[in-house]
């Protein structure tokens, strides 16, 4: 299992998120490359290791056992500090789509099982993705 730096662990939610209802929809995409280009996590971060750090995703996804995998490479490179972060740009795919599929829902209950995150916690990153995305 090869190491991630904090920035290609966070692709890697974020595309693995994207693909968990086996429809990577343009709005995801453009979203992925939105959240790398304004978040401050991400600064020094470009496009091309962007999209190399996608395929790097995608390929491990196709393989049997990739989600698993890619949880364990995932827990082991992002520090502690930057777990809600990964939750929270999962949600920010999440809702690309205005509209959470069963399978990303499952994908959220996994990483919140797999950081331990706190309930109260998870809850306002999520009520605040709905009040943001909200549709007139």
């Amino acid at each position: 299992m090869s190491t991630l730096t904090p920035q290609e662990a966070l692709v890697f939610v974020m595309v693995t998120m994207a693909a968990a209802d086996s429809n990577l929809s343009e709005r995801e995409l453009a979203r992925i490359g939105n959240t790398v280009d304004t978040l401050p996590v991400f600064d020094g971060y470009s496009r091309d290791q962007l999209v190399e750090t996608a395929n790097r995703c995608t390929a491990i996804l196709n393989e049997p056992g990739g989600i698993d995998q890619i949880l364990g490479m995932v827990k082991a490179s992002l520090p502690e500090r930057l777990q809600e972060t990964a939750y929270a740009v999962a949600i920010e795919i999440a809702s690309a789509d205005l509209h959470a599929e069963q399978e990303e829902l499952r994908f959220l209950q996994i990483l919140r099982d797999e950081f331990e995150l706190d309930n109260l916690v998870t809850a306002a990153i999520e009520r605040s993705a709905r009040v943001r995305f909200r549709l007139p």
